[in-house]
């Protein structure tokens, strides 16, 4: 009886997968050119508005904060000077090459860590073939951008080129403050293995017993020591000198460009960029589970107050998954990243591509985790991320289109949105597999097994 022949499942290339990604964002930018000239309803976020008005006052010798609500820094403004000279759409093919650098540097980093080329692709194309990630960016956001950095400077990192990781770092921080959030991770990343690379395996092995002889011998002492005191000297212990040089590096960086902007456009450019975020009180409705008090206390000087207290359960727990997960920079980045949009008291659509960007690198971890089911719990999750959205949504259309006084359950929507984000935040951090980037010689450690 003749063999039947073999067929074989048909699979992206990821150079097929990039051609699919710039077609999806072609087709988008196309029709997003097409409605913004036919229909009354425009495609182009807002936010490319401002962008190109602020560097239309560049170009005529203004400062880009003579445009009303441009609150970035004047790099943004300067960058997108070719959509006065060129086209008005130029901004945003920057944010879509933005886009597929992202995936690139994902694909890089899943096979640093030892993932097969045809799964690599496979979660690549999460970032790569997502729809609201590229309508975001084809509707001109700029958060690609900021996205492109922040991963670039984690891949460089692994590389340990740590120069140009600390520049990428710094400007990421001088474009949109947020990514400081990383800092701790990136600091705890850095331990004692991380610069070991180059040692034979029984020298970094005998360097190994040292350092535990030696944290042993300093718990001994600790142990008849003061509680303050042995706090102090973890903390003293822990900026290494590797670590202050990479803060220095970073840190000086970020403070020479904000400084060369503040010599250009002085305080305004202080304020507008960095100070007004602090005390920003947006009494608009959106996602965030603060809006409704910000709302009622807007005109009350108490508003102010509880905007800025916000901060601080915000701040506290990105700071404790930084130390806990750190070494494990990617699961931690996206803990730490949706922590922190879910307690930030402005939370809109776009604020989600900071931690989707990290998305394509934690399913892995879920997937390989027998104590997480992707199918029945990832699902469940998505379900739940979606619907409280889709439920926030049809208030927010009744308030803003149909003149409805939906206010009492948009907070109720948003309250429900919150608690489905915190439990969605507890499934990652019990069911996410933890995996340390180096090993204790400082050598990527390939934890996917190579696919034949």
């Amino acid at each position: 009886m003749p063999k039947m022949p073999q067929t074989r499942s048909f699979q992206f290339s990821f150079r097929q997968l990039m051609l699919a990604s710039i077609t999806l964002h072609g087709i988008l930018l196309l029709y997003g050119h097409w409605q913004d000239t036919h229909l009354v309803v425009k495609y182009t976020d807002i936010d490319y508005v401002v962008f190109t008005d602020a560097s239309r006052y560049l170009t005529q010798g203004f400062s880009p904060y003579a445009r009303a609500t441009y609150r970035y820094t004047p790099l943004l403004a300067h960058l997108l000077v070719p959509n006065i000279y060129f086209h008005e759409s130029f901004g945003k093919w920057i944010f879509t090459g933005a886009n597929l650098l992202i995936g690139v540097l994902i694909q890089r980093i899943l096979r640093l860590r030892g993932m097969s080329e045809s799964r690599a692709v496979k979660y690549t194309a999460i970032w790569l073939l997502n729809p609201m990630v590229a309508n975001i960016s084809t509707r001109g956001n700029a958060e690609s951008v900021i996205g492109a950095m922040v991963l670039g400077s984690f891949y460089l990192v692994m590389r340990k080129r740590l120069f140009w990781a600390a520049f990428l770092f710094g400007l990421s921080v001088h474009f949109k403050t947020y990514p400081i959030i990383y800092s701790i991770a990136l600091l705890v990343l850095m331990d004692d293995s991380f610069f070991a690379q180059g040692q034979s395996r029984d020298g970094a092995s005998n360097k190994e017993d040292k350092r535990q002889e030696s944290r042993s011998e300093d718990r001994s002492a600790k142990k008849q020591g003061h509680p303050v005191v042995r706090i102090v000297k973890d903390l003293i212990s822990f900026f290494t000198w590797r670590r202050v040089q990479f803060g220095l590096m970073s840190g000086g960086w970020f403070i020479a460009i904000t400084g060369l902007m503040y010599c250009l456009y002085g305080f305004e450019f202080l304020f507008e960029t960095y100070l007004y975020h602090v005390t920003r009180k947006d009494h608009r409705h959106n996602f965030s589970f603060w809006f409704y008090n910000i709302y009622l206390t807007f005109t009350s000087p108490t508003g102010t107050l509880v905007g800025v207290l916000t901060f601080v359960p915000q701040l506290a727990l990105v700071l404790a998954i930084g130390c806990c997960f750190g070494k494990d920079i990617f699961l931690s980045a996206f803990l730490q990243t949706f922590a922190f949009v879910a307690w930030n008291k402005v939370c809109t659509a776009q604020y989600f591509m900071w931690y989707i960007v990290f998305l394509p690198l934690l399913i892995p971890t879920l997937a390989d985790n027998p104590r997480m089911s992707l199918w029945s719990q990832g699902r469940n999750m998505l379900i739940g991320w979606v619907a409280t959205q889709g439920l926030w949504l049809s208030q927010a259309y009744n308030l803003e289109f149909l003149g409805m006084n939906t206010f009492w359950r948009l907070f109720l929507a948003s309250g429900l949105m919150f608690a489905t984000n915190v439990w969605i935040l507890v499934e990652l951090i019990t069911g996410a597999k933890y995996e340390p980037i180096f090993d204790d010689q400082g050598t990527i450690r390939r934890v996917w097994a190579i696919e034949a």
